[in-house]
């Protein structure tokens, strides 16, 4: 198919720069960030809300949902939400004086009323500790260097493989290894802090690093799987085509969505570099590419998994992979993109906005029921504003970028 480049001047209609959608896009994560305001509890921590707003029954709190929200009011700081210091400022304490093991170093990834309900060191929640703390350092809070420098070297110590260039995934609280696990998912999100740090501090060492990750999963791997990229791997870095765990974490196969994930962190990565030549923005696109083609469903959204070569394998249809690939897409498109991805960036949104979007209350809805409804299977309430904002304000930014230095426009 004949693909019309994104620069010609004869298309003016670009959603990117019609100034009626830019608003939009404001006034949405605006929406989204007053709805998980009402999250925040008086003793510092945050609630999981259901869909009305009211709050859910507490199950602890875990590592990801404490640092996610930092780096997400980091961001509603950016645009101008009111209330966003408090926010950092609670999820900031929370991070510090709950999740931090004073005893053994590292953060604990979950905690209760009754102090420590699971106790593993993830490195999955450790790369998000490193996000949060480089928003908050973008955001100018006290005490990010504090954070900062600390989540540093636990990472140094225990998580990054140097020899590998990739990280370790877990260990027990003491930092004794329990398995030999590897995986994409805490290594893709530690490309996102690494690239964090690296605009927080200018210090190349968080570049080079995050490139390492990325070539071998969207280079070595992902041109190897027909552009999917395996899920699960052995010690030494071997596909484990068997593995199955945690349906949501880590299920089987592939997941089209952390294709759309790492292909928009690969654009970062390359646009923070200095665009230099090489084929990052090829290997992005096939990523995005196949994963639309894969996972797209007859009535809309992505499927969630797939088997390894590609057939639907898990097809229930959540709020991420969508929110995703609209960030995927957007930066594409600020690559020079087609008319086909300009199709793709406007299927996508009209999905979200007729299915996933609560226009009423605020949030996403979790997941879509075959039926069209939104349903709440695997996740309870809404329990995430980390996603759905960033599909929202990775299009307003200027660059591929999300937290570069000219930052999101103030209006729209």
């Amino acid at each position: 198919m004949t693909q019309t480049p994104i620069s010609d001047p004869a298309h003016t209609d670009l959603w990117l720069r019609d100034p009626v959608h830019r608003q939009w896009l404001l006034e949405e994560a605006r929406h989204q960030l007053s709805f998980f305001d009402g999250s925040l509890r008086d003793d510092g921590g945050f609630d999981l809300l259901d869909w009305d707003g009211s709050v859910l029954p507490r199950d602890g709190q875990e590592l990801h949902t404490s640092t996610r929200m930092v780096h997400s009011y980091a961001l509603g700081k950016i645009i101008g939400h009111p209330g966003s210091d408090r926010m950092i400022d609670a999820g900031m304490d929370y991070i510090w004086n709950m999740h931090r093991d004073t005893e053994h170093g590292g953060y604990l990834w979950s905690i209760d009323e009754t102090g420590i309900k699971t106790d593993t060191k993830l490195a999955y929640g450790h790369v998000f500790v490193l996000l949060a703390a480089s928003s908050a350092k973008k955001a100018g809070h006290p005490d990010a260097d504090r954070l900062f420098d600390d989540i540093t070297e636990v990472l140094d110590r225990h998580f990054w493989d140097e020899t590998a260039g990739l990280l370790r995934d877990e260990f027990s609280r003491d930092f004794t290894p329990f398995s030999t696990y590897r995986g994409l998912n805490a290594n893709m999100h530690g490309v996102e802090g690494f690239l964090a740090a690296f605009e927080a501090t200018g210090d190349a060492v968080w570049l080079d690093r995050a490139g390492r990750i990325l070539d071998f999963f969207t280079d070595r791997i992902a041109s190897a799987h027909d552009w999917r990229i395996p899920e699960h791997y052995t010690e030494d870095w071997q596909v484990d085509p068997d593995y199955e765990g945690n349906p949501i974490f880590r299920p089987a196969g592939t997941t089209p969505g952390h294709s759309l994930e790492i292909a928009r962190l690969a654009l970062q990565h390359w646009d923070l570099s200095g665009r230099p030549d090489t084929t990052a923005p090829e290997r992005a696109r096939k990523l995005i590419e196949q994963a639309l083609t894969d996972a797209w469903l007859p009535d809309g959204g992505l499927a969630y998994t797939l088997h390894p070569g590609g057939d639907i394998d898990k097809p229930g249809c959540y709020f991420w992979p969508v929110a995703e690939a609209i960030a995927a897409i957007a930066s594409l498109q600020k690559t020079g993109g087609t008319m086909t991805d300009e199709s793709w960036y406007r299927r996508l949104w009209t999905f979200a906005n007729e299915r996933l979007i609560d226009h009423e209350r605020g949030g996403w809805y979790p997941e879509v029921a075959p039926d069209g409804q939104p349903m709440a299977e695997q996740f309870p309430g809404k329990p995430d504003i980390y996603h759905s904002l960033q599909a929202t304000l990775y299009p307003l930014a200027t660059g591929i970028s999300r937290q570069g230095d000219d930052g999101f426009p103030a209006g729209a």
